[in-house]
């Protein structure tokens, strides 16, 4: 397996692993499925500033990852969220865990100083992937927000993780 940069091109193969989480839960926090060509802007839109990244095994995606804008504020230009998607078929293997790992290391040649405080590893409770995924990855701290997503009430839940940079560790 292979973590590389996703690439506008990656868009049709990406949507397919995402569509399944827009149609058949709510942890997207959307109601439709993107087209493809919207989910190629997407792509493109986060590629101008923060990285997008693949994993992929014989040339088939198998997840993703990428970083966005935490908020919409300059105090928090140097902090993000990040979002993670694996085919259903790959779940298990720990590429979530290499994604999240590759995504950190990307975010800190980026300067992402206050990682440990401000970004947030959106997870939906109650699911037992989220709470699999945040032990290894060292997550803790809560921040809670609530949403109604096709009838039904979700909690989002924001973790703090112990990632910490060498100029954040001074302070």
């Amino acid at each position: 397996m292979i973590i590389r940069t996703a690439t506008p091109e990656d868009a049709e193969s990406l949507l397919a692993i995402y569509a399944p989480y827009v149609e058949r839960s709510a942890i997207t926090f959307e109601y439709d499925v993107p087209s493809a060509d919207d989910f190629r802007n997407r792509i493109e839109h986060t590629l101008e500033r923060f990285p997008y990244l693949v994993a992929e095994e014989e040339g088939r995606p198998l997840g993703y990852a990428y970083a966005g804008r935490f908020q919409p504020r300059e105090a928090y230009d140097w902090a993000v969220e990040t979002s993670i998607y694996l085919d259903g078929k790959a779940r298990g293997r720990g590429i979530g865990t290499q994604l999240h790992a590759a995504l950190e290391r990307a975010c800190g040649t980026m300067n992402v100083q206050n990682m440990s405080w401000f970004s947030r590893a959106i997870l939906t409770i109650p699911s037992s992937t989220s709470r699999g995924y945040t032990a290894p990855v060292g997550l803790f701290g809560l921040m809670m927000t609530m949403a109604l997503v096709r009838g039904e009430t979700l909690a989002r839940m924001s973790s703090r993780s112990g990632f910490q940079s060498a100029a954040s560790s001074q302070a």
